[in-house]
């Protein structure tokens, strides 16, 4: 796990509220609609990368899901969500790693990563993301990667991040992905700006 890194957003979230990020979401759209889009069943195994204090984990245990795991690279977020659910927590498995880093012991059905991706700005951790990634996603299971579009921001939390769209994403995935769906979404700030994203679908093949 990178120190650095790990560090970084250890300070994000114990400095700052959940509302007061520019990825806070109330309703966690479009991730909801894109879950049903890959056919997500309340037994599905859903993996939710980067979660950070997203609440996408509370609308998932709330609609009957039994099978979702949390992970994040900040120790005081994971922390935030499992405050926030309260005796709901202990239905949810708790992951504490950086994704690049990450040796998963099972596999999934869907794998969703609303704007953890695009911070991966090298060819190694890129790299790293994809073996991950196969690793953990069971064939014929689907990848959810939202990142900022190509006329989004160039950083987010004071980093540099790599803008993608369904073509970039799907080379760096390699053939073994089949792009299924792809969109864009104009996510609105807390404080009212509009950040642009795109959302790419992939099925994992054999």
């Amino acid at each position: 796990m990178s120190d650095d890194r790990t560090s970084h957003w250890e300070t994000i979230y114990r400095t700052k509220t959940e509302d007061q990020v520019s990825w806070f979401q109330q309703t966690p759209e479009p991730s909801l609609t894109l879950l049903g889009l890959a056919g997500a069943t309340p037994d599905a195994a859903i993996v939710d990368i980067g979660a950070g204090a997203s609440h996408l984990v509370d609308a998932l245990i709330s609609r009957g899901f039994d099978d979702v795991t949390v992970l994040d690279i900040s120790r005081v977020a994971l922390d935030a969500d499992r405050a926030r659910l309260g005796p709901d927590a202990s239905h949810v498995s708790w992951i504490r790693s950086d994704v690049t880093a990450w040796q998963p012991d099972r596999r999934y059905d869907i794998w969703h990563d609303r704007a953890a991706f695009h911070f991966l700005t090298t060819v190694a951790d890129q790299a790293a993301y994809k073996a991950v990634l196969k690793r953990a996603l069971k064939a014929g299971g689907h990848a959810i990667i939202g990142t900022f579009a190509p006329d989004g921001p160039e950083k987010c939390s004071g980093l540099p991040i790599v803008r993608h769209d369904a073509d970039s994403i799907g080379k760096l995935l390699g053939g073994s992905f089949e792009l299924i769906d792809t969109r864009r979404h104009e996510h609105r700030t807390p404080w009212d700006s509009v950040q642009l994203f795109q959302f790419s679908t992939f099925r994992k093949q054999g």
